[in-house]
């Protein structure tokens, strides 16, 4: 399991004290994760020092995080107090989550060990009380969160069919970020369907193929070998954008046109279907010029255009930029009703001999929703981000055998988000599950 490190440096004032909040004893289980919730109750003085540290925390997390940058995020973090523990939920014997405070500020903190009891998932964000309990009220902080917004609460039928149980503008396409991954995801599931592909097929990661941003296989040395499952695990868990060209490149930009003519009433906005590299080209390589130049032509020269110009822009070129550019015109493109059609197809293909690793692959990593694994037994989520961009979508499957998909999109063309954002949305999407159920 790869580490979540986060350990988020603003909170919520608390609006009683951390004591009254917490003036009915808070059991820690006694389970591996809980062993190391007691630790970290435990600390009185910091720095903890590296042998400490290297006793609690595993190898691949604290090759994230150095024992240095996890000292210095804890004593900020500990500036107004001691950490307290206010209450515990979602109980497991490797996780769990909690409401924390370090003096009056209150965090929900996500707490994860490994096979051998240390950690690998330490996650502070600001607690953000209690998630909307009604569609008036998931309305009301969807139009906190961003100008532009598109949300949609479904029953997902047997047959794939999404029927709308709450909508705001569901149909309207908007920027996905790294949501796109599904229809890659879903091109890939055909083409083993078809068996010009296999999960055991072995693809290279070179170095032309390597993209910055989220993931780690860019860091993977030039000439590694690795499945195509393993890619496609990455590309949707890690959203890792090396992995998304990779699987791109292998199966034609052609055949993810397709898949996104099955599933999105939108097609057009997708054509042609961008790389990842290809897309951080247009927005932070001579930009404007190269990215006006491309929204300028029509869809058949602007695929001649990425041959023949923006493929073979390197990424050195490409400048850091912190507003939102072109998020309207240079991105992937659908709306909840589509993206609700693909987690209805991918379902479906899941269920076809051969293709029952898409339910790993959607499943490894839920968002952080913080779902009950009982009364949710099973999480799919795939979400997306980019200055301006907030996206998130899950499909879960109640106790009783009900499925149901949630999807919100957000975006600001003039601005990015506030740094609360994702949390917000995430409550909002937590709120909408409970309404369903």
């Amino acid at each position: 399991m790869a580490a979540v490190v986060s350990l988020v440096l603003v909170g919520t004032t608390l609006a009683r004290s951390p004591e009254s909040a917490a003036s009915t004893p808070v059991t820690v289980p006694s389970s591996p994760v809980g062993a190391q919730l007691t630790w970290l109750l435990s600390i009185t003085a910091l720095p903890l020092s590296t042998s400490e540290i290297s006793g609690h925390f595993d190898a691949t997390f604290l090759t994230q995080i150095s024992p240095a940058q996890l000292n210095a995020a804890l004593s900020t973090l500990s500036e107004t107090g001691s950490l307290k523990l206010l209450g515990l939920s979602h109980l497991g014997p490797t996780s769990l989550m909690a409401l924390v405070s370090f003096g009056t500020t209150a965090y929900d903190a996500t707490l994860g060990v490994d096979d051998s009891g240390l950690i690998d998932t330490l996650l502070f964000r600001p607690a953000l009380g209690a998630a909307p309990t009604t569609w008036t009220g998931i309305d009301r902080k969807l139009s906190a969160i961003a100008p532009g917004v598109s949300f949609l609460a479904a029953r997902l039928k047997p047959d794939g069919t999404c029927t709308a149980v709450h909508s705001v503008e569901s149909s309207m396409p908007r920027p996905l970020g790294s949501m796109f991954k599904l229809f890659v995801l879903g091109a890939l599931a055909n083409a083993i369907r078809a068996h010009t592909v296999s999960w055991t097929q072995e693809v290279t990661v070179t170095a032309a193929l390597n993209v910055g941003g989220s993931g780690t296989l860019q860091n993977e040395p030039d000439g590694t070998s690795l499945t195509v499952e393993q890619v496609a695990l990455d590309m949707i868990s890690e959203s890792d954008n090396t992995g998304a060209d990779i699987l791109i490149g292998l199966l034609g930009r052609s055949a993810v046109e397709a898949q996104v003519r099955k599933w999105s009433a939108h097609p057009a906005l997708d054509n042609p279907f961008l790389t990842v590299s290809e897309l951080f080209a247009l927005h932070y390589a001579h930009f404007p010029a190269m990215a006006a130049h491309y929204v300028a032509l029509k869809p058949k020269a602007r695929a001649a255009y990425l041959s023949s110009t923006v493929d073979k822009v390197p990424s050195s070129d490409e400048i850091a930029a912190t507003a939102p550019r072109d998020i309207n015109t240079v991105e992937w493109f659908a709306s909840p009703d589509d993206l609700c059609r693909a987690f209805g197809g991918l379902r479906a293909l899941q269920s076809e001999p051969g293709l029952g690793p898409l339910g790993t692959i959607l499943s490894t990593n839920n968002g952080g929703i913080g779902l009950s694994s009982t009364t949710w037994p099973t999480i799919w989520f795939k979400g997306g981000s980019e200055s301006g961009v907030l996206t998130l979508g899950y499909l879960a499957r109640d106790e009783q055998g009900h499925t149901y998909v949630v999807i919100a999109l957000t975006e600001n063309p003039a601005r990015s988000l506030g740094p609360t954002a994702t949390d917000q949305l995430v409550q909002v999407v937590v709120g909408a599950f409970g309404i369903l159920h």
